[in-house]
């Protein structure tokens, strides 16, 4: 089931987006939205019995997280290698602001305090319940669902400082979308399964190419981590990691992240006025 936000022009609402995705996960011409009544989150699948076609509306992010997103760093092998850097022994753990979040098409704002901006694509779980020291054989009981991520990183600021938290935190630096997918088969996140694609593109070229059967800690292991340490809301996000190939992106650059079975996150980078 595709769980959107959305909206028609009036306040955000919920829908289901029923319709065949192509071969690139767009969503054919007759896709619609099945709207419901309340946040899918606390309020459960109820449809109002209002439908509208999905190319009226606009999608906005699928979910504005109430507490946090944690992110992992260095979770893909080649990632790690190409800045030099070794792959953890434990997962890699860090703190994005829900204010930074933004949804699909939602411009990506350059930050005048940074000269160098990079996208990372990949892929994120959204937390359905609230939970605490989860093992890891329980670890899909507590999944809403998964979406698409950029997690954009103003990367001189990242060198500069030490630590992440300006350079990850910036307003409109973590795009999400395009909707929340709740029937993936988990089993095709773990590190022996068949995996999904991750790819990004910038202006039409392929940046990254990557895999989930390639993540250094499955997502298993990363929410048994993560909780052991802090308790996860409902529609808190964990950002995975990304694949190698990031790269830098400017003003005027449109960003598209795909995870097969997912969808497209696309974003425009602009200028900061």
């Amino acid at each position: 089931m595709r769980i959107a936000r959305f909206t028609t022009g009036d306040e955000p609402a919920y829908g289901v987006v029923q319709g065949e995705l192509d071969e690139y996960g767009q969503p054919d011409e007759d896709a619609i939205v099945l709207e419901l009544r309340g946040d899918p989150l606390y309020s459960g699948i109820e449809p109002t019995g209002v439908q509208h076609r999905l190319a009226d509306v606009r999608l906005l992010a699928p979910v504005i997280p109430r507490s946090k997103i944690v992110a992992i760093g260095k979770n893909y092998a080649a990632h790690a290698a190409e800045f030099d850097g070794e792959v953890p022994a434990e997962p890699l753990m860090f703190l994005k602001p829900n204010t930074c979040v933004i949804g699909p098409n939602d411009p990506i704002v350059y930050p005048r305090q940074s000269s160098h901006v990079d996208y990372e694509g990949e892929l994120a779980i959204v937390i359905g319940r609230i939970c605490r020291d989860v093992p890891a054989e329980q670890a899909t009981d507590v999944i809403f669902g998964y979406t698409i991520a950029n997690d954009v990183t103003a990367r001189d600021l990242q060198r500069s400082d030490g630590q992440w938290s300006r350079a990850k935190g910036f307003d409109t630096f973590c795009p999400l979308g395009p909707w929340i997918e709740t029937d993936l088969d988990p089993h095709a996140f773990s590190a022996d399964g068949g995996g999904r694609g991750v790819q990004t593109h910038l202006n039409g070229d392929l940046k990254q190419d990557g895999n989930t059967r390639d993540l250094v800690f499955d997502i298993p292991t990363l929410i048994a981590y993560i909780t052991s340490v802090m308790t996860l809301l409902p529609g808190d996000v964990i950002l995975t990691g990304t694949p190698e190939g990031v790269g830098p992106m400017v003003a005027g650059d449109e960003v598209e992240v795909s995870i097969q079975g997912l969808g497209v996150l696309t974003n425009r980078v602009v200028g900061r006025d």
